[in-house]
């Protein structure tokens, strides 16, 4: 008896284990994979954008002393000031991702172009000039780490940084270029010296300097006057030997309340695929929370008054503005006529091969207001709207459009009994059609945006939905700006919001 209670405690145990451990994982809404047609697209199209950080870098000022034997100097003292990157060629780089660690960079017999100022002296003589600096030669290797922070912003780290310049050729000019430039060649081994010093940690410093960029990220984005978006990583990097997957929460919250909705994200793999550069999985998780999110905001609920029909409705759309005419006539004549639409519960979200459609139950009410300005209701009906959901890429959004498949209408409330239920249906149908979807297309035109680096556009993009995933496929391409944003953002273009985003930390 006591063995079986012993292993009864036990099996309780690990299942509480068990228990807690699922209910600490956080499964990704969103899924991003960056291919091998990226990195390789990175060496192919990066250079202009490391040409311009490279020409814009400060580089430090190098300094010594040296010897100059066959002269019988002492020790001629240099400087070299205003230290310039004028022209650089990487012919042999390659990125490629190591499985579970990271991104290794190699580069081979790069060269570089660099002019200084210098100025010299010694016991006997100083002066001062210009100098050309040609390198060759130039090595570098490492591996770039990405993980995250605790507010789930990217994080980098460069490791096994290994960097050499094997050759270096001083070039003075001016009057007495003759002579500076025989003793030349004893500044190259120092200067070598120096540079391969400093390069590993020129480089790891360019990189911390680039998280505090990264830190400075707003991954919580406004999308309208009802939500916010979290695009904050969930977890470090999935790395295989052909991909990297970057998990991203996905999930929208009501602008004022940034609670978790009351369902959570279900696991899902991306399809086995290399002809984009870059794969975006957004799961069901997604557009439930969106749904849920518009809906305790408020977004679903619709009113117009009298003057906004005529002025809407019945200019676009003369077919409801005349049958909402003839209703107005019937019971109301001379008293103001008011419609009111809302959801009756979240949208119902379904992705299946091929088919994207959103079930909305919501109630209508007609009202007027009379003399004493009380509000009467003519007739209230509850439905249930099945709609197809149109997709395209803009720019760097996933736009959304509506479109009315087919509704199932209540029996209506109504003390008017000769209102027949079939003439319901019909107007019901043309308010939809014709009124609320192109309101609600007119809101969803402001679309979602999709994960994508600063000044990185989308070209040759497809959607496709499949089951429980919406993919879209892309490729990549770079364009410099005109005019150089003060900050990095993660989502170009869009309104980024600071004050509810502070002391919020990712799972």
């Amino acid at each position: 008896m006591r063995t079986k209670m012993v292993s009864l405690l036990w099996g309780c145990f690990l299942l509480w284990n068990l228990c807690i451990s699922s209910s600490q994982t956080v499964y990704p809404g969103i899924k991003a994979r960056i291919t091998q047609r990226a990195l390789d697209y990175a060496v192919q199209g990066g250079m202009e954008m490391i040409d311009k950080i490279i020409k814009e870098k400060n580089i430090p000022d190098l300094q010594g002393a040296e010897t100059i034997e066959f002269l019988e100097i002492t020790y001629v003292n240099y400087n070299f000031t205003n230290i310039k990157i004028n022209a650089f060629s990487f012919p042999n780089t390659s990125l490629a991702f190591v499985p579970g660690v990271g991104i290794q960079i190699l580069t081979n017999h790069a060269t570089a172009n660099i002019s200084t100022n210098w100025h010299i002296w010694s016991p006997l003589f100083q002066d001062s000039g210009a100098v050309d600096l040609f390198l060759s030669g130039i090595y570098f290797a490492g591996i770039i780490i990405l993980t995250r922070n605790e507010f789930g912003h990217p994080l980098l780290q460069l490791q096994d940084c290994s960097a050499q310049v094997s050759h270096a050729h001083v070039s003075f000019a001016g009057e007495l270029s003759v002579l500076y430039n025989s003793f030349a060649e004893p500044l190259q081994k120092p200067i070598l010296k120096k540079l391969n010093g400093l390069l590993c940690p020129v480089i790891t410093n360019e990189v911390e300097a680039l998280n505090v960029n990264l830190s400075a990220l707003e991954v919580l984005t406004k999308i309208n006057n009802y939500t916010v978006l979290d695009c904050s990583l969930t977890g470090p990097p999935e790395i295989t030997e052909n991909y990297l997957d970057l998990n991203l929460k996905g999930v929208f919250y009501p602008l004022e309340n940034l609670a978790d909705p009351p369902f959570l994200p279900v696991p899902f793999t991306l399809p086995e695929r290399s002809d984009s550069m870059l794969y975006i999985g957004i799961s069901e998780y997604f557009f439930k929370s969106a749904s849920f999110a518009h809906f305790l905001a408020g977004a679903f609920h619709v009113t117009l008054s009298t003057k906004e029909i005529s002025k809407y409705l019945f200019q676009n759309y003369q077919g409801v503005g005349s049958i909402l005419s003839q209703i107005a006539e019937m019971y109301i004549l001379p008293q103001p006529f008011i419609l009111q639409i809302m959801a009756m519960e979240p949208p119902t979200v379904h992705l299946q091969p091929a088919n994207f459609t959103l079930d909305i139950p919501a109630s209508i009410m007609m009202l007027t207001q009379t003399e004493n300005s009380t509000v009467e209701s003519i007739v209230s009906m509850d439905f249930v709207a099945s709609t197809s959901v149109g997709l395209a890429i803009l720019g760097q959004k996933l736009i959304c459009s509506l479109s009315l498949n087919r509704f199932r209408l209540d029996l209506p409330e109504s003390n008017h009994s000769d209102i027949k239920v079939l003439r319901f249906e019909n107007v019901l149908s043309s308010i939809l059609h014709l009124g609320v979807l192109p309101l609600a297309n007119t809101r969803l035109q402001q679309g979602f945006p999709l994960p994508n680096p600063y000044n990185i556009s989308f070209v040759n993009s497809d959607i496709e939905v499949l089951e429980g995933l919406l993919l879209v496929s892309t490729d990549l391409k770079y364009e410099t700006s005109t005019k150089e944003q003060s900050s990095f953002r993660l989502w170009g273009g869009l309104n980024l919001i600071r004050n509810l985003w502070r002391g919020k930390r990712a799972p």
